[in-house]
């Protein structure tokens, strides 16, 4: 019985998610949400390798060319074989379309964008050894959904990330993990390179375009 009701409602949900969303005019008020998978090509201290993560997402969309983009995630990377450092990252993105047509499988998009990012590198074997940093970030870069249905879609994007903050600097000194803080240092540009892969469900649409 308990089976049967799993799968009864397996079912029912799958059928309400592939029903088509009804639109009103345009997609302008379409709110979607999704996850995603990044991956950060390099950090930004040489010492670090290179890091992945897992997030959230979702979308609102504000006319037929303009979607907004609002984010969380969770990365995680090496340092010097000694450590590990953990990035938060929060905040927030704009998309624009300069290509639209109907049915379209691939809907390339530019973006650009503003996040908050807290910082934390800790040494494996004394956790009590440890630096972090809260740092503001922008970021730019190209991306492209591609269309599986009406209301499912992946999207792959790069975007580069510059942050303003305090530089970090993980180093081996006398043998141990040494984390050096630069107050100096913190009007450089630092950044890295992101790889995203989200997948992302189309909830409802709010309002209609004109």
């Amino acid at each position: 019985m308990k089976k049967l009701l799993i799968s009864c409602f397996s079912i029912s949900t799958f059928l309400s998610f592939s029903q088509p969303l009804k639109i009103k005019n345009n997609e302008a008020g379409v709110f979607s949400l999704g996850v995603r998978t990044t991956v950060s090509l390099f950090n930004d201290s040489e010492t670090s390798n290179f890091g992945t993560g897992v997030g959230g997402q979702f979308r609102l969309q504000l006319s037929e060319r303009i979607n907004t983009d609002w984010f969380f995630d969770y990365l995680t990377a090496d340092v010097m074989n000694r450590g590990h450092r953990t990035d938060y990252h929060i905040g927030w993105s704009v998309l624009f379309y300069p290509y639209l047509k109907e049915k379209q499988l691939f809907k390339p998009y530019f973006l650009a964008g503003h996040c908050f990012d807290y910082s934390r590198l800790v040494e494996n074997t004394d956790r009590t050894n440890y630096a972090k940093r809260w740092s503001s970030a922008v970021q730019m870069g190209l991306g492209s959904h591609i269309n599986l249905s009406q209301r499912l879609d992946f999207s792959l994007m790069g975007q580069y990330m510059i942050h303003l903050g305090n530089h970090i600097e993980p180093s081996i000194v006398n043998n141990q993990l040494v984390f050096t803080t630069d107050h100096h240092h913190g009007a450089s540009l630092e950044g890295h390179l992101l790889i995203t892969l989200g997948i992302h469900y189309k909830i409802i649409d709010f309002w209609g375009g004109k």
